[in-house]
């Protein structure tokens, strides 16, 4: 466990969608205004934009490890491998602990109002479905995979 799991579950619980829940979470590290970071992880929560394609929380963290670990140079095909490496290594382990990274397969089995608003959050939200406990999940896997790369 690490304060970034349980920060990233209270922001989601407060409201805040999955990406923008585990991007946020890591704003000591990130160095982003907890407002922009907000603004950044907003386009991805339901599977960007409630579409339930890749999880909002796995978008969220693929940030986090851009903002910290990417590249910036087009020609640095070694920073592109290795972060595509640490990338793909998130996903596998994220993937491994929850059978997916695809949003519709996570919510499987939950009941899905259908639509492109948001629903509301409710007690009955939380209770149907396991978003709070992928976005923790996210965002310890994510903290795992830092403190074995951050020297």
């Amino acid at each position: 466990m690490s304060k970034y799991g349980d920060k990233a579950e209270a922001l989601f619980r407060q409201g805040y969608n999955c990406s923008q829940a585990v991007l946020c979470a890591f704003d000591d590290l990130t160095g982003l205004e907890h407002d922009l970071a907000a603004k950044i992880g907003s386009s991805f929560g339901g599977g960007l934009g409630r579409m339930r394609e890749v999880c909002g929380a796995v978008s969220g963290a693929a940030m986090v490890l851009g903002i910290l670990k990417g590249y910036s140079d087009p020609e640095d095909v070694q920073a592109k491998r290795g972060h595509y490496h640490l990338v793909q290594e998130f996903a596998s382990v994220f993937r491994e602990k929850n059978g997916s990274i695809i949003c519709r397969e996570l919510l499987s089995g939950a009941p899905v109002v259908k639509g492109d608003d948001p629903e509301p959050r409710t007690e009955s939200y939380y209770r149907k479905r396991p978003c709070p406990e992928l976005v923790r999940e996210a965002a310890e896997i994510t903290a795992q995979l830092l403190g074995k790369t951050v020297q």
